[in-house]
């Protein structure tokens, strides 16, 4: 299932006075900008502004996918307080636009987090580009805008001022340690703040809303935008998100991440029989059912067109799958060496009841431990682990800022998850990885990593 990010802004030049809204939509798995929306909507309260911008973002959602989740991040503390239902809609004009907005999406569908005004610019910059053309008597144009790039430019010069990270990307353990004290510190900072915060909180707000018959939407934007709504490190993160650190680790802070988009390749004729297919064997080519599923990942990532360079392993399967994707996205394929899969050793091109009647002892120990090999001194799953943390360096520090797609097997990509989440090796035994199948992990300038998306097979389905 996608998982998309709306933020949204509204507000308006006297309260009541000239107002506009402003909205983003934003892919959770890729970071990238998927849709605009911006009009200014004449004379109203900021609060409906507000609304109306939520509406306008759900509804851009919507349009694309209406089967996704969706996490909207607003700087209004009323609206996301009254659509979580922690307060009370009291106010008459707010209840039919709160209504309308939650009947967009399917009400598990939609989660809301409050963040600071300071995370909000793109929206923010969309809202003040309506309500400057409502006041020259114009409606906003997506032509026109700027504000994709004027966040962009936001998050570059908070990337300069970051500090280097201490640690290795994808370290997930020390970026939870970092990850602890810098919430600590920024719950620190905002219980200092927030005594002025609600004096502040209205004062210079900009617009954004949204007409009952909509206003105008922008699809397809290229930049990378930041991205909230992905598996933090620390679990606490989203209730303490309602606090609001004004300072503090969150991944909007650190600039665009090396995002590792992880494709299995598709399949071969040994997949179905589910025999061990390693580094080792046969090096088998993909079936014609492969072939399909190739073709079928290219055409959804070349809808996406957020893929900017490919990767693959050297293996016979995992290059012709990359080649078909890569027609469609008009790209070159690099091949490498630390992406191809384990090998198995005397057990390549056998079933696991084979391997268990003929090597038991051998089974056994390599189900109990990462060090053992499989028979006929196979690959490690430690050994695996670390060949493909170097991989991940080299390629993170490769493509820092950017998207890459990594056409791998499946103890590579089970690995790189199970690295970021900081797992034990027992949690490749408990991951399901389909044939052809899409996750998704971002690296971030602080060392930490974000598990975006695993094992998504949607665009298979005819």
């Amino acid at each position: 299932m996608r998982e998309f990010i709306v933020e949204a802004d509204g507000g308006s030049r006297g309260n009541p006075g000239p107002a506009g809204y402003g909205s983003v939509v934003i892919d959770a798995a890729t970071g990238q900008t998927l849709a605009e929306a911006a009009e200014y909507i004449g004379v109203a309260t900021n609060n409906v502004a507000e609304y109306r911008g939520l509406i306008a973002g759900l509804r851009a959602a919507h349009e694309l996918d209406p089967t996704a989740t969706v996490h909207v991040r607003m700087d209004s503390k009323l609206v996301i307080e009254q659509m979580s239902g922690r307060w009370k809609i009291k106010h008459p004009d707010m209840k039919p636009l709160a209504f309308e907005a939650s009947k967009v999406f399917p009400a598990p569908q939609v989660t809301y987090e409050w963040i600071p005004r300071e995370q909000n610019k793109h929206a923010d910059r969309l809202a003040n580009e309506a309500m400057d053309a409502g006041k020259r008597g114009e409606q906003w144009s997506a032509s026109g805008s700027t504000a994709e790039l004027d966040a962009a430019d936001a998050r570059a010069a908070r990337a300069v001022a970051e500090p280097k990270p201490a640690g290795p990307p994808g370290d997930a353990a020390a970026g939870a340690a970092r990850a602890r004290a810098a919430l600590s510190e920024g719950r620190a900072a905002d219980a200092a703040a927030s005594a002025g915060s609600a004096a502040a909180g209205s004062s210079g707000r900009r617009g954004a809303a949204e007409s009952s018959g909509g206003g105008a939407v922008r699809a397809g934007a290229g930049a990378e935008v930041r991205a909230g709504a992905e598996v933090r490190a620390e679990a606490d993160v989203r209730a303490a998100s309602v606090a609001a650190p004004a300072t503090g680790w969150g991944p909007a802070d650190m600039g665009a991440p090396a995002t590792f988009v992880l494709l299995r390749h598709g399949e071969t004729p040994l997949t179905p029989q589910k025999r061990f297919s390693g580094s080792g064997g046969t090096d088998p080519s993909l079936s014609d059912v492969g072939r399909e599923q190739a073709e079928r990942v290219g055409a959804a990532l070349a809808r996406r067109g957020t893929v900017q360079a490919i990767v693959a392993s050297p293996l016979t399967r995992t290059r012709e799958t990359a080649g078909i994707v890569a027609a469609h996205l008009g790209l070159d394929v690099t091949v490498d060496d630390g992406l191809r899969e384990t090998d198995f050793g005397a057990w390549e091109g056998l079933t696991f009841g084979e391997v268990r009647e003929r090597y038991a002892d051998d089974l056994g120990a390599w189900l109990a431990d990462p060090e053992a090999r499989p028979t006929g001194d196979g690959e490690s799953f430690a050994a695996t682990a670390t060949r493909i943390a170097a991989t991940r360096d080299k390629l993170v520090a490769a493509y820092a800022g950017r998207t890459v797609l990594l056409v791998s097997h499946v103890t590579p990509i089970k690995t790189f998850v199970r690295l970021a989440l900081g797992a034990p090796p027992e949690s490749l035994f408990r991951m399901e990885l389909s044939a052809a199948s899409l996750s998704a992990v971002a690296y971030y300038a602080d060392g930490n990593a974000s598990v975006r998306l695993f094992n998504d097979t949607s665009h298979l389905r005819p």
